[in-house]
Parts: C-alpha cells; structure tokens; sequence
C-alpha cells in the first residue's frame, strides 16, 4: 500500500474494530493495559506490534501499583505490508490480537502452534 496510507484515525478506528470483534469474555479481563500507535521502530523496521508488560499468566499476589502493559501497534509498518485497505484492516486485526494474545500470556511459540 507504498502511497495509499490512511488517516491516524482511520487506523485507530480500525484498531477499535479490532478490539470490539473480541469475545466479550475477553474484553472484560483485559486489566491494566494500554494500546498505542507509533509510526514504526526504527530498531525493528519490520515490528508490526510489540507487548511490553506482565503478562496475565505471570500476575502473582504482589502485583499492585504497576505501570499498565503497553501494547504498540507500528502505523507505518503495518501499512508497507497491506495491499490494499480491506488487507490494511486485516493485518491490524492479527497483529492487535497477536500482541492482545501475549498480554494473556501466550508466548510467540503457543501462537506460532496455532
């Protein structure tokens, strides 16, 4: 999609959309995480999202008073990817999810299996 990039927001509504097609279930336990867009890495040209955090699964009786996971979703990255607008919403689905997915506690080989 080299020259046809959509709005900022445009690509937050499209991460809204994303978040929103969650089962409920899901929706409602994710805790104290946040969701940012950045343009790209530039240490990681190819980063499509990154989860910074605890994940769930790792959450022990301590943890209280923590700064919120942070997911980052790559604006600029994601869209040298996408073909077109309707790949464009696509990709931004599986990565939120993908990066969603570590905040659970999956790691990049239980997501790899799937």
């Amino acid at each position: 999609m080299d020259q046809n990039y959509v709005t900022t927001y445009e690509f937050e509504e499209m991460i809204e959309q994303a978040l929103e097609s969650l089962p409920q279930e899901l929706q409602k336990k994710m805790e104290n995480v946040e969701i940012i867009l950045e343009d790209e890495r530039e240490a990681s040209p190819n980063l499509l999202g990154l989860y910074q955090g605890v994940p769930q699964t790792k959450r022990g009786i301590y943890y209280s008073w923590v700064l919120p996971d942070k997911i980052t979703i790559f604006k600029r990255t994601i869209e040298r990817y996408a073909k077109d607008k309707d790949h464009l919403t696509q990709l931004v689905r599986h990565v939120v999810r993908h990066e969603i997915a570590h905040h659970f506690g999956y790691s990049e080989e239980d997501l790899q299996k799937k």
